[in-house]
């Protein structure tokens, strides 16, 4: 199976950055215009079926992808949501820490989060048996998952972008698309 872990479309928080996380955070002009682009980009390649996050930034690039694919969104994945930011969701990361030091009420832990974003891929590579799946999400997440699967230190995706891999739950390896950090 190949997948592609495709971070959303801009919204108005990712441009002033703020942090968002589970936040439900609409696309800008420009994130929509990204999205457009991820679509021209993967209707060159052959994809079966998207999936995505159910928060609206990634639902409506998914929404957009499926249709330059010719597909519909086959499921929204609870499961594939940013990472929860907790009381520090709309500050920037400068607020957050003058406010609340680097331990932010109500974040998800990163290493929580990599064993959550780990499961879900698995969970939704095999609730939907196909030979290409796109996956529309967040950052933060798909770093998580990279950093997994490669034993590295990833950069989060830019807007828009597509990490690639191959393989079958339990056992991905990168194909394209990672940034070291």
């Amino acid at each position: 199976m190949q997948i592609a872990l495709v971070r959303h479309g801009q919204t108005d928080f990712n441009r002033d950055g703020r942090l968002q996380g589970s936040s439900d955070i609409p696309l800008n002009e420009t994130g929509i215009a990204q999205a457009h682009t991820a679509a021209r980009l993967l209707a060159g390649e052959h994809w079966d079926a998207v999936v995505s996050s159910p928060l609206e930034r990634a639902a409506v690039t998914a929404d957009i992808i499926a249709a330059a694919l010719g597909l519909e969104v086959c499921g929204r994945y609870p499961s594939l949501v940013e990472r929860a930011y907790g009381q520090a969701e709309g500050l920037t990361k400068e607020q957050a820490v003058e406010r609340f030091g680097t331990d932010w009420p109500g974040e998800e832990d990163f290493d929580d989060l990599q064993r959550r974003a780990v499961a879900a891929i698995d969970e939704v590579a095999a609730a939907n048996p196909v030979e290409a799946l796109v996956v529309v999400t967040h950052g933060t997440f798909i770093r998580a998952f990279a950093d997994h699967v490669t034993g590295l230190e990833t950069r989060t995706p830019d807007n828009a972008h597509s990490v690639r891999f191959a393989g079958t739950p339990g056992a991905w390896e990168l194909v394209d698309g990672l940034v070291r950090k």
